[in-house]
């Protein structure tokens, strides 16, 4: 027959036996097998990096990207599972330079280009092991002995087609454009990986004076929040159309503005020029406004540097300065103007330094400024910058101001915090520099971006129209190229002649080379060393040295898997766009952008239909986990310790999978305990009892008009709850599904079990109890298939001992077998909604009991009901059997049980009726409970008289408390009032007595390990009252815990003294000898 269960949750070592059978037995590729004519649904799987840890993020992820796939599968679809790896970039270089000691491009090409490259392929693959045995754990199921690896030269040559297809549409071309550069490692990032390594940092910005040429005392204020960039000004920018102003302030001896009250301190006289909508907030003294201009009157205004710097030589020597109006033959330090100048905070005026940012460079270009970049490509200041040479930009900032100071050209240092990009391999801040660089052009393509966007089915949709929809919006051209080595090569090949050409294949570059190997790698340095024939000049063109952007390796895995177009078109078309993918929200400009961004150029389609946006894993105070803060979690530490299923279903049932998610030890044991105990336990009662009635459903059959209310009630509610599932499940609503399959479970356990449990020990096997065990077989196993894609684990151990131990002929496994279909004409909405009525009014009762402090085996006379329609007797009885109630009345009128009383909200009322809310307060306070209740119901509000003036009241102007009448409790719920008399009559208190006395008897038994059907001797002690009592109700006792005989006034066995309801006793429970 079936196993026994045990009732202990250790579903660790379960769910290990579980995964050695479907590793054994080839479970996850039968599944796949078993679906290969079925309608395909395409997942893809975002490629996580082999050199990388697992983190309980990942769980996450994984989680909700294996229980779709599972789901789809079940329901007859062929869900191609390919796993893949994101084997490029600055992640691995990182790695290998830490592993051999080098710190930065010039000591890798001392080290060797090629010793490097292959170091780095091996290094890929450092925590192999320890993502697939993640994955095992997790029970994520995907190909992982056939995955796609982006470093593959087939990947690669896919790539290649694809950029080549970019640059027949003269969508890929090389610029000279300020660019987020980082200095440690070289080489600039594209927007969307910047977007990634915010941080909001605390730092200095400097107000500056330049002074004005021909002056003594006049000086142009400016503003600048990145002061490691004043060596290298060029210009000031003010906005066209704005007023400026000329002020005349004194100062002190610190060349501080002098203050009102404060005149004697005054040590000279200076003017400045700013903006006149910020005086106020910039100058903090006396001032008195001399000059108004609109800011085109500044316009070529000469000012004087405040550094020479840019007119030294290269190699640090001091170059000669002149008039100090012109660098390299270029007109310099003068005002220019330009719309982009805001009035929003600083000085109006915005200094200008061509090379460190984009607005910058744009009126660098308008004006024909000169360009001048006194950082090098290491982020750090060149030999010009004489006394700072050296030293890292962003650590320039302290040697700046001090500088100004000593000038006395420093107006403030204000000190304040904003977000910051950091580079997000290595943790650099990045800086805003000029280089040369390859970019895509999204910007030729953003409506069309758009408008496949406007195709997903983004989840949440606010992400897809707000966060992921703007990016679009301000989408900016890709900087795809990648100043490194170790990366997919960008495959343009140039000519001294001016020529450029794109190689789109192996092939092609065999043919147009005679240096090619016929086994080339398609990395660097292999691929450096071959040239091409200049099909202009016949000279032989280079390779350029970058290497791309490793998320355009990631973009491009719906057909570079494939190695598209070179061969598997079939299947690539067959599988694109995906149906479903999900990673985490910062993917929004990672990995959902380069998808889009690339299918759209190459295919003009949404690459995916459906996308479940995840939000990060937070520890329990909401705040972001991290091994510096000691607040991370390790993945494998916490699946040894719950088991995977209850980490899945507490992601799952916890909140929406967009919303950050608390992950702490009590929320994963809670949601285990609710759900996944309550059906385990649910489970191991039905084998229990089938073990020991030999009942095996093969051999019966559930025949519907033969079963009784209960049983049709369960099985409407499993039917209701297998098409609510399906259906949420099938639009990702993994929340709603998780909710819907938890509150069966509870119905089915603590109302239907509960409820029908004598039927389960009745003797031999009637025809009530042949249809109690096969409803709740067919629940269990129905349930168990619903829930499989979310705990696949538990639901297996369930599906192999109830199914599989007794039908061999079965499905080999669960995940093997179809969703289960809903059974229409089983669900009867009349009969959910009576049973839903009986369980609020159940819960109600529950609630009156507590208020009146009276224990649950305590029987009450009578209780009463006010609802929108009356019970039928069937109903009535369960009520009072589950309340212990003697007489259930349904009654329209409970007035004569209760009452209400009513106060003014003061919100509400306080200022409306000021000094005359007392009086309201006592005109509420004497007012007929009942009588107001019915006029406020009827009318929307209830009338009173204060001073002579009839004032109408709302519900919201009014706090109103149910009042309970002497001998009666109530309570209500929405349309549903109950009453319980609490007086007891000395019968009622006896029936009390009996049934705490076989509740105590009950424990004992299992206390002292008795088997379910053991018979035994009962004894009592030590109280007369119980002993009477005892006495009086014997059979009732003897036939509720299976006594032979109850002994009075001695004990043996397992001995226990209880305090039931105040009296002392001392019962004992024997087994019998029978």
């Amino acid at each position: 027959m079936y196993e026994k269960v045990s009732t202990k949750l250790n579903f660790v070592e379960r769910e290990k036996k579980v995964e050695k059978f479907w590793d054994d037995n080839d479970i996850f590729k039968k599944s796949m097998d078993s679906r290969k004519e079925g309608e395909t649904y395409t997942f893809y799987d975002g490629p996580p990096t082999a050199n990388g840890k697992p983190h309980i993020g990942h769980v996450l992820t994984r989680v909700i990207k294996d229980m779709i796939p599972r789901y789809q599968t079940m329901k007859g679809k062929m869900v191609p599972r390919k796993a893949g790896w994101d084997t490029h970039g600055l992640p691995v270089e990182l790695e290998v330079e830490k592993m051999l000691g080098l710190d930065g491009k010039e000591q890798i090409e001392e080290y060797g280009l090629e010793p490097f490259v292959k170091k780095c392929k091996e290094s890929v693959w450092k925590y192999k092991g320890m993502w697939e045995e993640f994955s095992g754990t997790v029970g994520f199921w995907a190909d992982m002995e056939n995955p796609y690896v982006t470093y593959d030269n087939n990947f690669i040559e896919s790539e290649w087609w694809a950029l080549k297809t970019i640059w027949d549409k003269k969508l890929l071309y090389k610029g000279h454009k300020i660019v987020p550069y980082c200095p440690r490692c070289g080489t600039p990032l594209s927007s969307h990986e910047v977007a990634q390594g915010y941080k909001d940092v605390k730092e200095k910005s400097a107000i500056a004076k330049f002074k004005v040429v021909g002056t003594e005392d006049e000086y142009i204020l400016a503003w600048t929040t990145t002061p490691w960039t004043l060596p290298s000004n060029v210009a000031l920018c003010v906005n066209p159309d704005e007023t400026y102003v000329k002020v005349k302030v004194q100062v002190n001896e610190k060349n501080d503005v002098v203050k009102e009250g404060e005149e004697d301190t005054a040590v000279g006289t200076e003017y400045y020029i700013m903006a006149e909508a910020l005086l106020d907030p910039v100058i903090d003294g006396v001032y008195e406004i001399v000059e108004k201009y609109v800011g085109k009157d500044l316009e070529h205004k000469q000012y004087m540097p405040l550094f020479d710097y840019a007119f030294n030589n290269p190699d640090g020597t001091v170059g000669d300065p002149g008039d100090r109006t012109m660098v390299k033959n270029k007109k310099a330090f003068y005002v220019v103007c330009d719309s982009y100048v805001t009035l929003t905070d600083g000085t109006g005026v915005v200094h200008i330094a061509p090379a460190f940012g984009e607005d910058d460079a744009k009126v660098g270009r308008k004006y024909d400024l000169p360009f001048v970049q006194l950082v090098d490509d290491k982020g750090q200041m060149k030999p010009e910058v004489t006394d700072m040479a050296g030293v890292f930009c962003k650590d320039a900032d302290k040697l700046v101001f001090q500088s100004l100071g000593e000038k006395k050209l420093l107006f403030k240092a204000l000190k304040f915090e904003h977000s910051y990009p950091f580079c997000w391999r290595c943790d650099t801040p990045l800086i805003y520099y000029a280089r040369e660089s390859w970019f895509i052009k999204m910007t030729e393509v953003k409506d069309d971006l758009i408008a496949n966007n406007n195709t997903i089915n983004w989840i949440p949709a606010t992400i897809g129209k707000g966060r992921f929809g703007d990016w679009l919006e301000n989408v900016q051209d890709w900087g795809v190229s990648r100043n490194r080595y170790w990366g997919t090569p960008l495959n343009i090949w140039e000519c001294e002649c001016g020529c450029q050409h794109a190689i789109g294949s192996i092939e092609e570059l065999k043919s147009m080379s005679d240096n090619c190997p016929d086994d080339i790698e398609l990395h660097r340095p292999y691929i450096d060393a071959v040239t091409i024939k200049c099909p202009d000049c016949g000279k032989e063109m280079h390779r350029v040295p970058e290497v791309i952007d490793c998320w355009f390796d990631s973009g491009s895995m719906p057909f570079a898997q494939h190695h598209y177009p070179f061969e598997n078109k079939d299947v690539f078309e067959k599988q694109f766009p995906a149906d479903f993918i999900s990673e985490a929200v910062d993917q929004t400009r990672g990995w959902f952008y380069s998808l889009l961004a690339i299918s759209t150029l190459l295919f003009n389609k949404a690459p995916y239909k459906n996308v479940i946006v995840l939000g990060h894993v937070q520890d329990k105070e909401g705040k972001k986990m991290s091994k510096s803060k000691g607040n991370a979690v390790d993945p494998m530490d916490a699946l040894n310790k719950f088991g995977a299923d209850a980490i899945r279903w507490y992601f799952y049932s916890n909140s929406a999978p967009w919303i950050p998610n608390r992950f702490y030890d009590e929320a994963v044991t809670e949601g285990q305990r609710k759900f996944m105990g309550t059906l385990w336990n649910t489970y191991a009662f039905f084998v229990l009892y089938a073990n020991i009635d030999e009942f095996d459903a093969t051999k019966y059959a559930l025949e519907y008009d033969k079963l009784s209310v209960m049983d049709k009630w369960l099985l409407s509610k499993l039917n209701t709850v297998v098409k609510t599932v399906d259906s949420n499940l099938a639009n990702y609503k993994i929340p709603e599904a998780a909710k819907a399959l938890q509150g069966f479970v509870d119905e089915m356990s603590n109302w239907y079990v509960r409820r029908g449990r004598e039927r389960f020990w009745a003797k031999g096997m009637e025809q009530d109890k042949i249809n109690a065990y096969m409803t709740l077989y067919t629940a269990l196993v129905t349930i168990a298939k619903a829930a499989a894609p979310m705990i696949p684990f538990m639901t297996e151990d369930i599906y192999q001992n109830l199914v599989r131990s007794i039908n061999k002929n079965a499905p080999e496994s669960i995940h093997l077998c179809d969703y289960p279909e809903c059974k229409e004409e089983w669900i009867d909405k009349q009969l959910e909604q009576d049973m839903e009525e009986v369980l609020d009014v159940v819960v109600l009762g529950r609630a009156c009991r507590n208020t009146a402090n009276i224990k649950n085996r305590q029987p009450i006379g009578t209780m009463y009901v006010k609802a929108e329609q009356e019970l039928s007797d069937f109903y009535k009885d369960i009520i009072e059997d589950e309340l212990n109630v003697k007489s259930v009345t349904f009654t329209q009128d409970v007035r004569n049980f209760t009452s209400y009383n009513f106060k003014p909200q003061l919100k509400t009322l306080g200022r409306r009726f000021g000094k005359n809310i007392n009086a309201v307060k006592e005109i509420l306070a004497g007012l007929d409970g009942n009588k107001a209740m019915d006029e406020l119901n009827e009318k929307g509000t209830l009338t009173i008289q204060v001073a002579g003036v009839d004032e109408a009241l709302t519900e919201e102007d009014l706090l109103i408390e149910a009042a309970q009448m002497e001998g009666f409790v109530s309570e209500s719920d929405h349309d549903v009032t109950v009453v319980l008399d609490t007086s007891l009559t000395p019968e009622l208190i006896e029936e009390g007595f009996v049934l705490e006395i076989i509740s105590k008897i009950q424990t004992m038994r299992k206390e002292a390990d008795f088997e379910v059907m053991d018979r035994i001797y009962v004894y009592a002690d030590g109280n007369d009252k119980i002993a009477e009592i005892l006495k009086n109700n014997a059979e009732t006792v003897k036939e509720k815990v299976l006594a032979e005989n109850i002994i009075l006034g001695d004990v043996d066995g397992y001995v226990k003294e209880w305090n039931i309801n105040g009296e002392t006793v001392t019962l004992a429970v024997e087994k019998a000898c029978i």
